[in-house]
C-alpha cells in the first residue's frame, strides 16, 4: 500500500531540493568530508548550517572561536572562512582519531595555521582557557548540553555568540516522556531562554540551531 505524502512534506522536500541546488560549489576536500560523514553515519552540520557559521563569524569579525565537539573539523572549516585575519579556532574532541583527520583535512584546505586541536573533555578544556571568546560553538553529547551552557557563561565576551546545534533534536523536544539525551536538550533550551545574560533564538534549520548573543 502506497502512503500518500502530505502537501507539507512535499513542499519541504521541494524546498530542500531548491536550497541544495543554489549552493555554490564546495572544495573537493569538503565534499570528501561530507562523503565520509555519510558513509560512517557521522553527524556533521552540513553546508547550509555551515554557511550560517561563516556569516556569524564575519558579522562579528570573530578572531577567537572555541568549539566544544569538533569531530574531524567540518564546522571549523566553515568558521575559518569567516575568521578575522590572524584569528584562531580552538577545536576540541574526545577522539585522537578525529584530531588526526581534522589535521589532515584542514591542512589540505590550507587552514592549519588558524587552528589548534585539543583532545579531552570540552568543558574542562574551556575552563582552562584564558580570556574570553568571540564565538563558542557547542556540539557535545546532548546529555551534557546543560553543563556546556554553564561552562560558557563566563568564557564569552559581551556581544559574543553562543551557537548550539541539534536543539530541536529530530523533533523529540516536542514529544512526551523524553529520554536522557532529549531531556538534556530540553533543559539546555530552558536555561538559555531563561538567562538574562543571553538573548537567544532558535533557527529551525536542519536539526535546529540555537544562536544566543552574550549581553
Amino acid at each position: 500500500m502506497e502512503l500518500e505524502m502530505s502537501p507539507t512534506a512535499m513542499y519541504s522536500e521541494k524546498l530542500d531540493s531548491y536550497l541544495d541546488k543554489i549552493l555554490p560549489p564546495r572544495p573537493p576536500v569538503v565534499l570528501e568530508m561530507e562523503k565520509l560523514a555519510d558513509e560512517k553515519k557521522f553527524p556533521i552540520i552540513g553546508p547550509h548550517v555551515g554557511r550560517l557559521l561563516t556569516v556569524f563569524a564575519k558579522t562579528i569579525n570573530a578572531a577567537r572561536i572555541f568549539e566544544m565537539g569538533s569531530g574531524y573539523g567540518y564546522s571549523a572549516f566553515w568558521f575559518g572562512l569567516g575568521l578575522a585575519q590572524g584569528g584562531k579556532i580552538t577545536l576540541t574532541d574526545g577522539s585522537e582519531d578525529n584530531r588526526k583527520l581534522a589535521a589532515k583535512y584542514l591542512s589540505l584546505l590550507e587552514m592549519e595555521d588558524m587552528i589548534e586541536f585539543k583532545v579531552g573533555d570540552a568543558m574542562k578544556l574551556l575552563e582552562n582557557e584564558k580570556g574570553t571568546f568571540d564565538i563558542i560553538y557547542n556540539d557535545v553529547d546532548k546529555e551534557q548540553y546543560p553543563d556546556a551552557y554553564r561552562a560558557t557563561v563566563d568564557k564569552l565576551r559581551p556581544g559574543g555568540l553562543f551557537i548550539t546545534d541539534n536543539v530541536l533534536w529530530d523533533g523529540k523536544v516536542a514529544e512526551d516522556n523524553p529520554d536522557e539525551a532529549t531531556a538534556g536538550v530540553l533543559e539546555f533550551n530552558r536555561l538559555l531562554f531563561g538567562d538574562r545574560h543571553f538573548f537567544s533564538s532558535i533557527i529551525p534549520i536542519r536539526d535546529g540551531l540555537l544562536v544566543a548573543v552574550r549581553q
